[in-house]
């Protein structure tokens, strides 16, 4: 199984970053294949609306979202991390997750990351920072891409991990996040 982490925070080493990296660690650990991807120094574009995606498959737009897109379309599921900003998630993450509209323009068949895992972690400064919400926005992105989208599993059964404060120090954040990781890898049939 091949899962992939992608940090939607404009920091390269913050919270979400360690946090992500510590959910990857314990896929790893259950014997999963990992790729880590920040979107951060990233030329991505906001999404121009013209849907001449919906012809080609193809953005019009040439930027670094072909390397994001190809990363997903490779892996067996998908963990997305975000900083929580008044209740959602980074701007970021939002553009990527617009862009990926093509994947879906061409309605009637089959999404392309159909059936694929998916989860999210979000980082924020207080305990009841707005983890859950930011949660709720990426869990929408996946099930609206076919994904099939989980939680962190037995223990706390949030809707995926998290992480407030310094992440480095949150230990129980850092379980759920981890807790995600390992429920996406014995879901995807990897065990240690």
């Amino acid at each position: 199984m091949r899962i992939l982490g992608i940090s939607g925070s404009p920091h390269r080493e913050g919270n979400t970053a360690f946090a992500l990296r510590h959910a990857l660690d314990a896929a790893r650990a259950q014997g999963a294949q990992t790729e880590y991807l920040s979107l951060s120094g990233l030329a991505i574009k906001p999404c121009l609306g013209c849907f001449s995606c919906s012809e080609t498959g193809l953005c019009a737009q040439r930027d670094d979202m072909d390397d994001v897109v190809e990363a997903m379309l490779g892996a067996d599921g998908i963990i997305l991390a975000s900083p929580v900003y008044f209740g959602l998630v980074s701007g970021q993450l939002k553009t990527m997750m617009d862009r990926t509209v093509r994947l879906r323009a061409q309605y009637g068949g089959e999404l392309p990351l159909s059936g694929k895992l998916g989860g999210a972690i979000a980082c924020a400064n207080s305990r009841n920072g707005g983890q859950e919400t930011a949660i709720q926005n990426m869990v929408v992105y996946l099930m609206q891409m076919g994904m099939k989208a989980i939680s962190d599993g037995p223990g706390f059964c949030h809707s995926g991990g998290t992480v407030f404060g310094s992440a480095r120090e949150d230990q129980w954040g850092l379980e759920t996040a981890a807790n995600l990781a390992r429920n996406m890898c014995a879901l995807g049939g990897v065990s240690p």
